[in-house]
């Protein structure tokens, strides 16, 4: 056994030794697997377009979702998914120039689909204060996912603002002091397949206490100026897994859905780190699963919901 897998080997046993030997797999609502949608829909407030146009997405990422541009379209497009039995739902939007995006048009409907539809409610929130926190918080939303880069030119060059970190350690203060539970995001990779401010990220989310942390990594994405950027290798992205669990032994750590596809090294490499959930596994996934001897659950809902926030849906014991 090398020094690497030694790594991996300690954060296993660490994530067992306070999660217990489990694993959640997940099926969230933007994805069709084996002609079945999830129960978790995402939208976009802005359609298509976003202001900031990042190298690695370009709004990409938003044009398989559900668009509402307008506070009454979100009303309806949440009832609608509500009456086909989503549990849930993602509510994201192309970033403005600022990195905001314009919650308070959308705070009072985002109050009214609370009250009358009783839905899970997780927001992309972009870059936000203190008053636009607590307002997030009134209107009832139930988690807020935030990107977290851990180095200043990374954020310039990738994001095209004008800001720094900071301004994302300023935006998970207010919705720390908001109350608001936090699922941060780290995207392995970001700088052009680089690993630059990742390992710094982990440090800044560790002082805020989040609910759980999401690991995705770069995906060239067609038409992008990334498109022909190799992403990082799966040895790297486990390596990001297994230090985020040095750091917060105690937090619920995610594989997310946006990562390479079809690598099976990073599913693989992640079971061996220990990791709680992982979005759309492959049967090699389970099969790796099932070795470990662990008692895996699935759920039709984005990885950052945790297992008693929704019904699990299925289960299976492997004893």
């Amino acid at each position: 056994m090398n020094d690497f897998e030694r790594f991996l080997k300690k954060a296993r046993e660490l994530s067992w030794q306070n999660f217990g030997k489990r694993i959640t797999f997940y099926h969230p609502g933007m994805f069709c697997n084996e002609g079945k949608w999830g129960k978790y829909a995402a939208i976009s407030l802005s359609g298509k377009a976003c202001e900031l146009q990042c190298d690695h997405c370009q709004g990409k990422l938003l044009e398989s979702m559900i668009f509402a541009l307008t506070p009454q379209d979100l009303i309806k497009e949440c009832k609608k998914i509500k009456e086909r039995g989503d549990q849930g739902c993602l509510i994201t939007a192309g970033l403005q120039k600022d990195g905001t995006i314009p919650w308070e048009t959308f705070i009072p409907s985002l109050r009214t689909i609370k009250k009358t539809t009783n839905l899970f409610v997780s927001i992309h929130s972009g870059m936000v204060d203190i008053k636009t926190a607590i307002k997030l918080k009134k209107a009832g939303v139930d988690q807020v996912l935030i990107d977290v880069i851990g180095d200043d030119e990374t954020l310039k060059k990738i994001y095209h603002v004008n800001f720094g970190v900071e301004k994302i350690i300023t935006s998970l203060e207010a919705l720390k002091k908001a109350r608001i539970p936090i699922v941060p995001h780290i995207v392995v990779g970001l700088n052009y397949g680089r690993i630059c401010g990742e390992f710094k990220a982990i440090q800044i989310i560790s002082k805020y206490m989040p609910d759980s942390v999401v690991i995705v990594s770069l995906m060239p994405l067609p038409g992008t100026p990334m498109e022909n950027i190799s992403p990082p290798p799966a040895e790297k992205i486990a390596e990001i897994i297994a230090t985020t669990r040095m750091v917060l032994p105690h937090t619920p750590i995610a594989l997310g859905c946006a990562r390479e596809r079809g690598n099976l090294d990073i599913e693989r490499l992640a079971i061996e780190c220990g990791v709680n959930r992982i979005v759309l596994p492959s049967q090699e996934a389970m099969k790796k699963a099932m070795e470990y001897n662990l008692e895996i659950s699935f759920k039709e809902t984005c990885c950052s919901v945790a297992d008693d926030s929704i019904q699990t849906v299925d289960a299976l014991s492997n004893k």
